[in-house]
């Protein structure tokens, strides 16, 4: 093989000597390219991964900024796109009437496809009536057996009188049967994202065969708030009357936390009572879940203490201005081994506040680069890393100069050294 065709194919990388590597183990490295993750520190070792804790900002004052009694949680600040806390985000749970909030996006999912209309008529089945209506003893909007309602009445019966008649028909009405119209809910959650939940009916009520995750839970609401933001009325409005029936909202969080407008609380016997909230206060918004409680004053009391502590508990610091040094990324082929990476807008993170969580940063990018490498490239991004290695926050980070092609001879040396070496 020539030496054109290794500097071709090679990465350019640097002599051991200067990383302290044994020969031995550098030619055992994958050449192909590689995804780096490195820590930013005021002075680095290449090709060591170091930690940097975001630690000025924060006193040894509590280990945690968050403490709730339930057994799963989940916060989430939409505004900063940040994540604030999780707790067995990922563990399985009966949602209960949770259901029924899939069961709304998949219908808002079918109006804004125009595959049906908010005067799309639909029966109630026997079946409906029987298993949700009046006979049931369950939360209903009474709809008369043969009767036909249109798509409108439906979803203000599912959402604000929580009834499972209104679940029913919309589901026969959409998909032919509640079976069917479980496998929709499933696959359209795989479609945005939801990957730990199964759906086996409209409404929850299916014997805790239903599951759900916290993390997936959020992922919903905030489909829901992205996409179907219009129709978030619905989940606070007061009443509704239908068929000369007036029945008040039932979301049992109405009223009880500040600044809630959305979305609806679960009950199952084997994973207790969960809820499912989003707030908006001085210009943000939160989405929030919990899981797991024994009875309905620990889910209100929990889901306050949850929200306020979003505002409470955290505030935003600014770790770089847009255009700010981050870190550098390896060039490979060119004048230059290596181009500055910038912040590509200001990155402000909502961080605890009093907390001795051990928050790092880790500048993370496909690399080597290829030269020619022109300025403002967006090249990676920058994570927030919080407790249990998680990513609480992502920022996009852009080449901060260029780098044009190397001679020959620079190029020849990057693949001699990435043959010897590898990339490092």
């Amino acid at each position: 093989m020539s030496l054109w065709e290794l500097t071709g194919r090679a990465w350019s990388g640097v002599v051991s000597s200067l990383c302290g590597f044994r020969r031995a183990e550098t030619r055992r490295r994958r050449r192909a390219p590689v995804r780096l993750a490195l820590s930013l520190l005021p002075t680095l070792s290449l090709g060591v991964a170091l930690s940097l804790a975001i630690a000025p900002a924060f006193s040894p004052a509590r280990a945690e900024a968050i403490e709730t009694r339930a057994p799963i949680a989940f916060l989430y600040d939409i505004t900063a796109d940040t994540l604030l806390y999780a707790k067995e985000a990922d563990k399985p749970f009966a949602p209960g009437s949770l259901a029924k909030v899939m069961t709304a996006v998949v219908v808002f999912d079918a109006l804004a496809k125009g595959e049906i209309s908010a005067d799309t008529l639909y029966t109630v089945s026997e079946h409906a009536w029987r298993t949700g209506g009046a006979p049931s003893r369950g939360a209903t909007m009474f709809a008369a057996v043969k009767s036909q309602i249109a798509v409108k009445d439906l979803l203000a019966g599912l959402i604000v009188h929580n009834a499972n008649d209104a679940a029913i028909v919309l589901a026969e009405g959409l998909a032919g049967s509640e079976a069917a119209f479980a496998e929709r809910m499933t696959r359209f959650g795989l479609e945005i994202g939801l990957t730990g939940s199964r759906f086996r009916s409209p409404t929850g009520l299916d014997a805790d065969a239903s599951t759900v995750t916290a993390r997936d839970m959020v992922t919903l609401a905030r489909h829901l708030l992205e996409r179907h933001a219009d129709r978030l009325a619905l989940f606070t409005q007061a009443d509704f009357t239908w068929n000369n029936i007036f029945q008040r909202n039932k979301n049992p969080f109405l009223g009880e936390i500040r600044g809630l407008d959305g979305l609806a609380g679960g009950q199952s016997e084997r994973d207790g009572f969960s809820g499912l909230i989003t707030v908006e206060r001085e210009g943000r918004r939160i989405v929030g879940v919990l899981a797991g409680l024994p009875n309905d004053k620990a889910r209100l009391q929990a889901l306050k203490e949850l929200a306020d502590a979003a505002w409470e508990s955290f505030a935003t610091q600014t770790l770089f201005v847009a255009g700010a040094a981050v870190g550098e990324a390896r060039v490979f082929g060119g004048v230059a081994t290596s181009v500055p990476l910038v912040a590509g807008r200001d990155i402000a993170v909502l961080l605890p506040v009093g907390a001795s969580m051990n928050y790092r940063l880790r500048l993370v990018y496909r690399g080597p680069l290829i030269a020619p490498v022109t300025p403002g490239t967006e090249v990676g991004e920058l994570r927030v890393i919080g407790p249990d290695d998680v990513v609480v926050y992502k920022a996009p980070v852009v080449t901060g100069g260029a780098v044009e092609t190397g001679t020959l001879r620079q190029r020849a040396v990057n693949g001699v050294t990435e043959l010897l070496f590898g990339w490092m």
